[in-house]
């Protein structure tokens, strides 16, 4: 009963982590600024490339897990969301440390966290 849940909500959070990671890449003010610390008139050094190592990082990130789904099997899923969830918790901690709003910090970053948490969860039992 809960393995369509489970495969479900694996297949949606790593779709959507490849959304997050296009966005990055390919509107890099807009997403940084829905992740919850803006990057100012982007005039640093370097500000472009940070977004696209972020970019680059969740596209990853979403790949992987499909290919881990598709192809090594739900424990194998289950693992990399286990350790994969430790991505959301330290956007917490950055958005908090650098003066982002706790609203988009908890409730996104965090709530994230706990979501592939569940799904890992989920993952396990199925």
């Amino acid at each position: 009963m809960l393995t369509p849940i489970a495969y479900g909500l694996a297949i949606v959070l790593n779709l959507f982590i490849v959304f997050i990671g296009l966005r990055f890449l390919l509107q890099p003010r807009l997403a940084a600024a829905g992740y919850g610390v803006g990057v100012g008139d982007g005039s640093g050094a370097g500000v472009g490339a940070y977004l696209s190592v972020k970019g680059v990082r969740d596209t990853t990130y979403g790949l992987v897990g499909l290919a881990l789904l598709a192809f090594a099997g739900v424990t194998a899923e289950a693992w990399f969301m286990l350790i994969v969830a430790l991505a959301p918790l330290g956007d917490t901690v950055i958005v908090l440390r650098n003066g982002g709003m706790r609203a988009t910090a908890f409730g996104i970053h965090f709530a994230t966290a706990v979501l592939v948490l569940l799904s890992a969860g989920l993952l396990f039992a199925a």
